[in-house]
């Protein structure tokens, strides 16, 4: 469906499960579990199938940021991640959602960390999976280096300071199989998803270089999970530290994921999968 969360802008918005259950003689709430895909530029599949084995304890609530995937085209200046942070709100308001579970996977976790910096007590409990309080190059190119050789250093040092059509199609190409340890479940999903590519290349030149979240995130006030992979060229778990590190004390559980790279849920999914469970039912 598409739901109107502002005057003319619609955002693609699925949801798996009931929110409300019977329990007994009564009723009964389970919480919402609201997913941010990753990109920019890119959409809400790669959450499906996988998530739906939390729709047992939650209700989960994908969705296609502004401007991206099956939502309507906006225009670039609204491609921002102070529009995209305001966007979980909006959402939530016109769905009714009160207190819901963001997880943010690699750009999903930019914009939940200006949300929660934004919107420090809207949400209940926040996931940050894969991603990155800062655009930290330094950090990438070795570990790209590691799993590639020296020709994947170079064309990630290309396409991250220099993005152009051409070095965007190389990159994914070439680069997103060293992203995880594991093969995807479906050879299928790159041509499921709806791609804005354009987005990605203007978030990268005209937002992501000088990227600060870490400052914002001193204002959460709910939980916060920080999952991570060793193996993570893109979002390096140093980051995920960085993000923990920045968060209130007491607030932050940072759990990093020995055999995986860019999401947990992918490479280790049991053990991943077991820990949000946990998290959501705490």
């Amino acid at each position: 469906m598409r739901i109107e969360i502002a005057p003319g802008v619609r955002l693609f918005v699925d949801i798996d499960g009931f929110g409300l259950v019977p329990d007994g003689p009564a009723m009964r709430d389970k919480p919402t579990l609201v997913l941010l895909h990753g990109g920019p530029g890119f959409d809400h599949t790669g959450f499906k199938p996988a998530f739906s084995q939390l729709a047992d304890i939650a209700q989960i609530v994908t969705y296609d940021h502004r401007g991206h995937g099956r939502s309507d085209p906006r225009p670039v200046d609204e491609w921002t991640l102070d529009t995209w942070a305001d966007d979980v709100v909006r959402l939530c308001d016109a769905l009714g959602i009160d207190q819901p579970i963001v997880l943010g996977q690699s750009f999903g976790g930019f914009v939940a960390q200006r949300y929660l910096a934004r919107h420090p007590g809207h949400p209940a409990k926040v996931v940050l999976s894969s991603t990155s309080p800062a655009f930290n190059l330094a950090r990438k190119l070795p570990v790209f280096e590691r799993l590639g050789g020296p020709a994947a250093r170079e064309l990630a040092e290309t396409f991250w300071r220099h993005p152009t059509e051409a070095n965007t199609e190389q990159y994914l190409r070439e680069l997103h199989p060293l992203y995880n340890t594991r093969p995807p479940a479906s050879a299928d999903g790159r041509q499921r998803a709806r791609y804005r590519l354009d987005i990605l290349r203007h978030f990268i030149v005209h937002e992501m270089h000088g990227m600060d979240l870490a400052p914002g995130l001193a204002a959460a006030r709910c939980p916060v999970l920080v999952m991570a992979g060793a193996h993570d060229p893109v979002c390096p778990p140093a980051d995920s530290a960085d993000i923990a590190a920045a968060l209130p004390t007491g607030l932050a559980e940072l759990q990093v994921y020995p055999d995986s790279g860019h999401g947990a849920w992918r490479d280790e999914p049991e053990a991943a999968f077991a820990a949000l469970r946990r998290f959501i039912l705490a």
